[in-house]
């Protein structure tokens, strides 16, 4: 994934009223990433999503395969652990290490071939593979509160700062109606 680098704190913080409005959030994401596929295609990119069940990052996930670009079936990798797809140049993976029992089990599966150059790796329950697993570029939180949700981004390199940054335009756009 990119290299660490000494970036300022690039944090972002956002209530999401409804699972429309984290896919929004997702659709935004994905348009981001397919703007930076030429870092991404030469570094790669690794996204951590942390958050209790029922707090939306599958929703989240959705929406940024389809802001990405993908078509047709986005299945959850909850039972398959790795859902795989392809855009452009990138290759996008969608984890969920939920049923792991034992952090060993990441390297055990070979996931971490899938991670380098050209990857956008998108993660659910990071924590299950503790330190097996690559940084994160971008670490995004999510929360379930009385009413909707809360989203932490935090940025943790260089490219997870550009790519937050692209995502703040994003969404300005689309609550401008563009």
């Amino acid at each position: 994934m990119a290299e660490e680098s000494p970036i300022a704190a690039v944090h972002l913080h956002l209530h999401l009223t409804d699972a429309p409005a984290s896919a929004v959030l997702g659709s935004a994401l994905g348009s981001a990433v397919l703007a930076l596929q030429e870092p991404i295609h030469e570094h790669g990119l690794c996204v951590h999503l942390l958050g209790q069940v029922g707090s939306g990052k599958t929703t989240l996930i959705r929406g940024l395969l389809r802001g990405a670009g993908v078509e047709g079936a986005v299945k959850s990798p909850t039972y398959t652990l790795l859902e795989p797809y392809e855009v452009s140049r990138l290759h996008l993976y969608h984890f969920d290490f939920y049923r792991f029992k034992k952090p060993s089990e990441f390297s055990e599966g070979g996931f971490g071939e899938y991670f380098g150059p050209g990857a956008v790796c998108l993660i659910e329950w990071p924590e299950k593979a503790g330190t097996y697993l690559p940084p994160a570029d971008l670490r995004l939180s999510l929360r379930v509160l009385d009413a909707g949700r809360s989203a932490t981004l935090d940025a943790n390199t260089e490219l997870g700062a550009r790519c937050l940054e692209l995502l703040q335009a994003n969404l300005r756009t689309a609550r401008a109606g563009g």
